[in-house]
């Protein structure tokens, strides 16, 4: 991961309603032409898919989960607010008064946007002990691996009973 990587953030910018795909094309085609690849590294609106049912016919949809906003992976500095800032159809950032305010990575989860991928040194079937939390010092198997939700299920005793029980991946370590 770059520097730039690192540093970069979610940011939102409020648009002209049915202006976003064209705002993020603007902006796309500005980053290309300034070079700002390394400190924009993405714009998305983001969509979901919708059933629609019209005369009796259902019918898959993608609709704007946010209409009137843009997301935005960004270096935040002076240029590159510049760049986003003068955008035609942007409005502003969203933020108090004129500062722009990241997203915090629980802001992000129901957005539906990919943060970095977990890279886990264990599987099912690893023995694992819990480091961190209610059941720190426990030793456990991985009985599942969740990636989307960034946990592993491990069977703890609980009243003489085996009870499984989910587990951030950074509150366990491989045996």
């Amino acid at each position: 991961m770059s520097e730039a990587e690192s540093e970069a953030k979610w940011y939102v910018v409020h648009t002209y309603s049915g202006y976003e795909n064209k705002v993020k094309a603007n902006i796309e085609k500005t980053i290309e032409n300034r070079h700002l690849e390394d400190q924009i590294l993405e714009v998305r609106v983001p969509m979901q898919e919708v059933i629609e049912v019209k005369n009796g016919v259902q019918k898959a949809a993608q609709k704007k989960m946010f209409p009137g906003y843009v997301l935005l992976n960004m270096v935040m500095n002076d240029d590159t607010w510049y760049v986003v800032r003068n955008t035609r159809g942007v409005t502003g950032f969203v933020g108090p008064g004129s500062k722009p305010v990241p997203l915090t990575e629980e802001e992000m989860m129901p957005l539906g946007v990919d943060q970095p991928n977990f890279v886990v040194d264990f599987k099912e079937g690893d023995s694992v002990q819990v480091i961190s939390g209610a059941w720190a010092e426990t030793v456990g198997v991985v009985r599942a691996v969740n990636m989307q939700r960034k946990s592993v299920t491990i069977n703890v005793e609980l009243f003489g009973r085996e009870t499984p029980v989910e587990i951030s991946f950074v509150d366990v370590k491989k045996l």
